[in-house]
């Protein structure tokens, strides 16, 4: 880390080593892939040698990510210390191999929450409560407090949202202000726009950029770095008008790639590392990408190719299962095949249409979620599994939900089910933990983050992991009724992974079965480009042996 001396205007000394940071900014429209752009610039900087610590900032009033509906919002991340937060935070550990934490998350609902609570304290010496210096204060906070527990060379940054948005105000400033504080060439800022094709000859358009450009000028903030997000490569003379118009030496080009994973080695590629090096004086270093450029091409070059059912009731909503369908991508590149996602909506789903949905599959995921709405559907796709001896993969919910079709189909007990849908039930295979009964508030109140578990010897699971001490996320209320656990057991299904204290089911599988396994964690949080997690490792692996299988029977 670089040491120096930092002062703001009021000549307060912040700290006596001075990371470098990176504000990535989006204009003209959201989804254009900031959190793709900050990963790739992260895991760069990472394979030079550096320290890297991510931040992703959201505009929204919400404290964390957790109450909200995954088709507004996408995909709820959840950390190991628990914290809820954007799916952004996932790409970020996925790239990094790393894991963060509450530091990493800022949303204007937990600035404005810090700001009331000091308020409340007296904090402020009798001030009036300002947006500035008080709120960007808090939030300026916040960032260096995230670079100085990681000890971080880099801190990247990125703004959700377009610098347009009226909650996003508040944080650019932060930024403009960090950018005045900080040592010269020790921030800079790279602005995601859109530059459109239009017509049928194809024609690049720069005006969204030129105007997103002007809007940040607007606002104190000259970015130093243009990424042109468009279909394709940008034209040497849409580059030269976008540095002419927006006053900036450095336009790279971001188009459609074949997979988030190649965005990396294409920036590099591109020159986006010499332009930062250039912006904050940095010494050039060699990226070493190697490992990752291998994953890369094992994802294109699969010997065949598997089909998985996705199940569930956000399937019109394909983020709200990102980190299940990146960790089969990093299991596939592992067992070199390619995949294909079928999305199975389960509401009002019937027996036939069941069947008529899972004949072509080679393995069934079942993931979290909550509620009533497709869990009937869901059940039959699971009987199909393992009456048709289909890789089976239950994650939370699905696991639950695995034991109440076990519990009904195989026990006898036909009405099985859990309080969440059917509170008159007379076989609560499934019920609320113990310590979520006097839960009020809905908020950052489940059981979040990571737990141990211990797995049995000589169990798929074990295999899989190859260690009975494991420790997996969570995020639920509900769990298996500890009452059913003999009955269920005496018939075949394996509880082969639990609690440490034994009170809690955290594995399951059927051991007769070539591959039914579910978990009451999100394994899914926890898979990473070059470390595939093992339960999906093993999914893919039996659902690739069904696939030379049916193969060598054909033959």
């Amino acid at each position: 880390m670089i040491s120096t001396t930092k002062k703001s205007k009021n000549n307060a000394i912040f700290s006596s080593s001075s990371p470098k940071y990176i504000f990535v900014t989006g204009g003209v429209m959201s989804g254009l892939g900031k959190g793709i752009l900050s990963s790739s610039i992260s895991v760069i900087l990472q394979s030079r040698g550096y320290k890297v610590e991510p931040i992703k900032i959201d505009g929204y009033l919400n404290v964390d990510a957790g109450t909200m509906n995954p088709i507004e919002h996408g995909e709820v991340f959840v950390l190991d210390d628990g914290t809820e937060c954007d799916m952004d935070l996932g790409n970020y550990e996925r790239f990094l191999d790393t894991s963060l934490s509450n530091n990493n998350s800022i949303t204007t609902g937990k600035i404005m929450q810090m700001v009331l609570e000091k308020e409340r304290k007296g904090e402020y010496l009798g001030k009036t409560v300002q947006m500035i210096p008080h709120v960007t204060g808090e939030i300026k906070n916040q960032i260096r407090v995230a670079a100085k527990k990681s000890n971080a060379d880099f801190v990247v940054v990125e703004i959700g949202g377009t610098v347009g948005d009226l909650e996003n105000q508040m944080f650019i400033e932060a930024a403009r202000e960090i950018h005045s504080e900080e040592p010269k060439n020790s921030v800079a800022f790279v602005h995601l726009t859109l530059v459109p094709i239009m017509g049928v000859v194809g024609e690049q358009k720069s005006k969204p950029t030129q105007h997103s450009i002007k809007e940040l000028q607007h606002m104190g903030i000259r970015p130093n770095i243009i990424v042109a997000r468009s279909e394709k490569k940008l034209e040497e003379k849409i580059i030269n008008k976008i540095k002419l118009f927006g006053d900036v030496r450095h336009v790279i080009s971001d188009p459609d790639l074949k997979s988030i994973y190649e965005a990396p080695l294409f920036f590099e590629q591109e020159g986006l590392m010499g332009a930062i090096d250039d912006i904050l004086n940095l010494t050039p270093k060699k990226s070493n990408l190697i490992e990752w450029n291998s994953f890369v091409e094992n994802l294109k070059d699969g010997e065949k190719t598997i089909t998985i059912a996705i199940t569930g009731k956000y399937v019109e909503l394909h983020d709200a299962y990102t980190s299940i369908f990146e960790s089969l991508a990093h299991a596939t590149a592992k067992n070199r095949v390619k995949y294909n996602i079928k999305w199975i909506e389960t509401t009002d789903l019937t027996l036939d249409a069941t069947k008529n949905a899972l004949n072509d599959v080679d393995g069934i995921i079942v993931p979290g979620g909550f509620g009533s709405r497709g869990i009937e559907g869901k059940i039959k796709c699971i009987t199909y599994a393992r009456e048709n001896n289909i890789p089976f993969l239950g994650l939370c919910y699905g696991m639950q939900l695995a034991t109440i079709e076990f519990a009904r189909n195989v026990c006898g007990f036909e009405d099985a089910n859990t309080p969440e849908v059917n509170k008159n039930t007379l076989h609560p295979v499934i019920h609320v933990m113990e310590s979520q009964k006097d839960i009020k508030n809905l908020g950052g109140s489940m059981r979040l983050g990571a737990y141990p578990a211990v797995i049995k010897k000589d169990t798929i699971v074990h295999v899989l992991y190859g260690k009975t001490d494991v420790s997996e996320r969570h995020r639920h209320r509900y769990e298996v009724n500890p009452d059913y656990i003999d009955a269920i057991e005496s018939k075949g299904l394996k509880f082969s992974g639990k609690s440490p204290d034994g009170t809690l089911m955290e594995f399951l599988e059927l051991p007769t079965h070539p591959f039914f396994v579910a978990t009451q964690a999100h394994p899914e949080f926890k898979s990473r480009p070059l470390l595939p997690h093992p339960l999906f490792n093993g999914f893919v692996n039996a659902c690739a042996k069904k696939i030379a299988i049916l193969q060598k029977t054909a033959n």
